[in-house]
This record gives structure tokens, sequence and C-alpha cells, in this order.
């Protein structure tokens, strides 16, 4: 539980360090962030696959690359969900959002390698 709170806290501050690069991305507070990234993994979790399923025969055209769009989608759709985190002018910010999708996407990976290495 410990582990899942301090994952949740750098996935806050990971999201919070990017808000700051991109000026389309706002965030009004740090627990703001922390909840953003919560509501993150519940859209990951239950509406992700769902989106997945029915981009299934883009995703082999586009040799996986649609992943990207989906990244992006579920992003959007949790900043369109949480009052205090705006991604801009939704779709004209879309290369903004996809890059911050896989900077976010990104920092949970590593951010995943450290915190579940065994010792």
């Amino acid at each position: 539980m410990i582990r899942w709170i301090v994952k949740l806290l750098l996935n806050g501050a990971a999201l919070l360090l990017i808000s700051q690069w991109f000026e389309a991305i706002t965030l009004s507070s740090f627990g703001v962030a922390v909840w953003a990234v919560f509501i993150l993994g519940l859209v990951n979790t239950f509406i992700r696959p769902i989106l997945v399923f029915f981009s299934l025969p883009l995703h082999f055209l586009t040799l996986g690359l649609f992943w990207f769009v989906i990244n992006t989608l579920t992003f959007a759709l949790t900043a369109y969900l949480i009052d205090g985190f705006e991604v801009g002018n939704w779709p004209g910010s879309f290369w903004t959002v996809l890059m911050a999708a896989v900077l976010m996407s990104l920092f949970g990976w590593i951010i995943e390698g450290v915190l579940s290495k065994k010792k």
C-alpha cells in the first residue's frame, strides 16, 4: 500500500513537472496533479481497453502507432474530468497533449522500474 502511495505521489510530481514544460497544460496544484494521476489510472484501467479493442484495426494498419493516439485521448479525457487540470484548446493542442502523454508514460515507466527493484 505504501509503495502504491509513493508511486501515486511521484507520478503526480511528474505530471506537475510536465505541466511546467508545456504552456498548454496547466495544473492548479500538486493535489490536483495527484488526483489527475489517480483518475488517469482509472481511465487507463477501464476505458483504455475498450478504446484499444474498437481501434484494433487501426493499430494493425499503423503498426502500433495508433497507441499514441489512444494515450493522448485518455490523457485529454482525464483533463476533461478534473477541474484544475487543463490541456489547452482541445483538439487544437493535440500534438502538445501527445508529447505530454508520451512523457507521462515514460515517467511512469521509470518510476515503476525504480520502485519495483528487488533487493
